[in-house]
């Protein structure tokens, strides 16, 4: 019995409890702290959510930035700055470094979803709503509609998007599910994404199965939690939905947070199909073509060749506040589409002929480092330009790092060099893109 319904750090030993062994190590006691000082962290979530509100939808009543605006002058310019220059990039770093901490400790949407749940309807979850396809639908229509109407250079788009994902996310805490995150576990437009990004951190729970059935009865009784986002702690293995906030450590004796080889998890443990769509489809495909698609020669041209009367409105087509036709919304679409399926058709179907289509979710998992760096440089560009700093050698070593980093892995799923070279080329076309688009 691993779950009772309590407010928030119930794995602490209740009244009675036998001491617990002490923590072997530093990372260990990170954990067990988190654990133990429920209301601290309560208030970062909190404090969080008190800053990501003005900054998303404060901008939208203001007058706009004139042109002498500065971000260090003009609110709306400070607020893009933060959520696209530093909010964004740092949940990524984040994650590929602390696994899920931001989920778990941090998430404005993930404590109002939470808090909502605790005094909502409490209904069960519907059969729907565990479609295992959602991470990759909701990500790729959340990601193309934030590129159709300019998610970060309009603050109402800002403000629509997140303003539609906030209140989903209070409907469903309020709905269903009592003292979960039914929310985040199965509908979150960036479950798939961090879920992904977290295998690679350097930071897990780990969950000792024998230790777990070993403790003690009156041990075991003396100690629960309640898991929010629902992870079938006893049989974890993978980073991916945990939160890491703080909850089951030192359960049972059993859960630990601890370091690990960074990446180790692809190696270890299996892959699904739908892990390898959302990889290559969604992360290194559609993130790519995210950051690609304004660089695109034929843009300009394919806009006038759709034509187009008329002017579509902002929440369906937009450019930073400039009117723009459907046409040229169409041409948007249409590019977007393209470079994300070339991309991915390009990395899946040297993979998939050396390993065979069995093994091409596995394999295609030695992808993942590039296409994390390539969402990182993305977002990063936006950051060295509000420091008008020229990063463009960084980023090239960054996409150099994580092209080694995604060969070894290579070379860990496979002896044979056949597999090994078909990685190579499937990393050759995101790489040259990304340098293209880097230093034109």
């Amino acid at each position: 019995m691993q779950e009772t319904p309590s407010r928030f750090a119930d794995a602490c030993p209740v009244s009675g409890a036998l001491p617990a062994p002490p923590p072997v190590g530093r990372i260990e006691r990170a954990g067990l702290w988190l654990r133990d000082h429920p209301r601290a962290v309560s208030g970062l979530q909190w404090a969080t959510v008190a800053l990501y509100l003005p900054l998303v939808f404060l901008p939208i009543v203001l007058p706009p930035p004139g042109p002498d605006a500065r971000i260090w002058t003009d609110f709306t310019l400070l607020s893009q700055a933060l959520l696209w220059g530093v909010w964004l990039p740092g949940v990524l770093v984040s994650v590929l470094l602390f696994g899920r901490l931001w989920c778990g400790l941090l998430c404005p949407e993930g404590a109002l979803s939470a808090a909502a749940s605790r005094h909502g309807r409490g209904r069960a979850i519907p059969r729907w709503m565990k479609w295992p396809g959602w991470p990759f639908a909701l990500f790729c229509a959340v990601t193309l509609y934030g590129q159709m109407i300019a998610l970060y250079d309009d603050p109402r788009a800002a403000a629509l998007l997140f303003g539609l994902s906030t209140s989903a996310a209070l409907l469903v805490g309020w709905l269903y599910g009592k003292n979960k995150r039914v929310w985040c576990r199965f509908l979150c437009p960036m479950n798939g994404l961090f879920a992904l990004l977290s295998q690679l951190a350097p930071l897990h729970y780990r969950v000792d199965a024998r230790a777990w059935d070993n403790c003690p009865p009156a041990r075991a009784r003396t100690m629960r939690f309640n898991c929010e986002p629902m992870v079938p702690v006893r049989m974890m293995e993978s980073a991916g939905p945990c939160h890491m906030c703080g909850r089951c450590a030192g359960f049972r004796d059993a859960v630990r947070l601890e370091a690990r080889v960074p990446g180790e998890e692809l190696v270890r443990t299996s892959a699904t199909s739908g892990e390898s769509l959302l990889l290559l489809g969604g992360l290194l495909g559609l993130g790519s073509a995210t950051f690609w698609w304004p660089h695109a020669p034929w843009l300009a041209a394919l806009s006038e060749a759709v034509g187009g009367q008329g002017t579509a409105p902002w929440f369906l087509v937009g450019s930073g506040g400039d009117a723009m036709s459907f046409g040229a919304g169409a041409a948007r679409l249409l590019t977007i589409l393209t470079i994300a399926a070339g991309i991915a058709l390009w990395a899946a179907l040297p993979l998939a002929l050396a390993a065979g289509k069995e093994n091409l979710p596995r394999l295609a998992r030695a992808l993942l480092p590039l296409a994390a760096a390539g969402l990182l440089v993305g977002f990063g560009q936006r950051t060295a330009a509000l420091l008008e700093c020229d990063a463009r050698a960084f980023w090239s070593a960054i996409l150099a790092g994580s092209a080694l980093w995604s060969l070894w892995l290579a070379a860990r799923f496979s002896r044979r060099w056949r597999v090994r070279g078909a990685v190579a080329v499937a990393l050759s076309v995101p790489l040259a893109g990304w340098g293209w688009v880097i230093w034109s």
